[in-house]
């Protein structure tokens, strides 16, 4: 794994409206890593704040980490079609929030949102125009050294967790690009490159286009 460069900040000026990237991988691919990279070399992207049933962890602040929600006011808002996506994970709840996502698309600010395969699928089905990258290990068996070497799970643990990686990357077909973290410098520049050639495409910078074509001599 070679090591990143230096973070520059890049003054990226906004898209006619945000971006949604839907960013996925197994744990221990080295996902949320990439992703803060990411959003400290773009800032002008934001990561997109989850609703979950989950207490406030020390120094955890709503609305910044979390949208923290009582398991009564989490359901309402399912029975009102209220969420993108939403899972159970250990008898927690966790989901985003289809209104102040949209909200900040319209504005024109763009969003990483961080979830599993099945909360892809259904972003794709309620946004289609959303962006979906996978980060992938370059294989399982380097993925499973690197959760060895985190020395934090027991092998039963380390098992449930490389039996739902294998369910996450069957999935890796569905997504519109993949980002093999295998040395981190590169896989670096393959995420930040996704975003930002996103960020350029043309059908996201008309206003852009428009300004440039009227100045343009007769």
């Amino acid at each position: 794994m070679g090591d990143p460069s230096p973070l520059v900040p890049l003054a990226v000026s906004p898209p006619d409206r945000g971006v949604l990237f839907v960013v996925s991988g197994p744990s221990g691919v080295g996902k949320s890593t990439l992703i803060q990279r990411a959003l400290q070399r773009i800032p002008s992207i934001g990561f997109s704040v989850s609703a979950t049933t989950r207490a406030p962890r020390p120094g955890e602040v709503e609305g910044v980490h979390y949208r923290f929600l009582d398991p009564a006011r989490f359901q309402a808002l399912v029975d009102d079609d209220a969420f993108l996506e939403h899972a159970t994970v250990y008898d927690r709840r966790y989901g985003t929030l289809a209104a102040p996502t949209r909200e900040a698309l319209e504005a024109g600010r763009s969003l990483v949102l961080d979830i599993d395969a099945q909360g892809s699928a259904s972003v794709r089905a309620r946004m289609p125009e959303a962006v979906h990258v996978v980060v992938v290990p370059p294989s399982l068996g380097a993925l499973e050294e690197r959760l060895r070497q985190r020395g934090t799970d027991d092998e039963a643990t380390i098992a449930r967790r490389m039996a739902l990686a294998a369910e996450q990357l069957r999935a890796a077909p569905t997504y519109d690009y993949v980002v093999v973290n295998d040395d981190v410098a590169a896989a670096d520049a393959a995420l930040q490159g996704i975003l930002l050639a996103e960020l350029s495409r043309t059908d996201r910078r008309s206003s852009a286009i428009e300004a440039l074509l009227r100045d343009l001599p007769a």
